[in-house]
């Protein structure tokens, strides 16, 4: 499984706090090793997400993902009010 990012997603990581960016890479490189850890509580979207995946950050933070072929795109990262208005 091949991990890339959005230009969109390193934007909005960069504005991360340092506390929530440093989660970030951490579940990130679980996600590499084990997409499906209990911890990261991955799930597909439904709606107007439907073809996203997302996994927590923190406990209001995600990481939403796309999958495209043997790609794992992370495309956005924010708190779940920001991601989901």
């Amino acid at each position: 499984m091949n991990i890339s990012y959005s230009k969109y997603f390193l934007k909005q990581a960069k504005k991360l706090p340092s506390r929530v960016r440093e989660q970030l890479v951490e579940r990130v490189e679980r996600f590499s090793k084990n997409s499906f850890d209990p911890l990261l509580h991955n799930h597909v979207l439904k709606g107007a997400y439907k073809a996203y995946g997302s996994i927590n950050i923190t406990g209001d933070y995600r990481a939403l993902y796309l999958i495209r072929g043997e790609e794992i795109v992370f495309d956005q990262v924010g708190t779940h009010a920001q991601l989901y208005e």
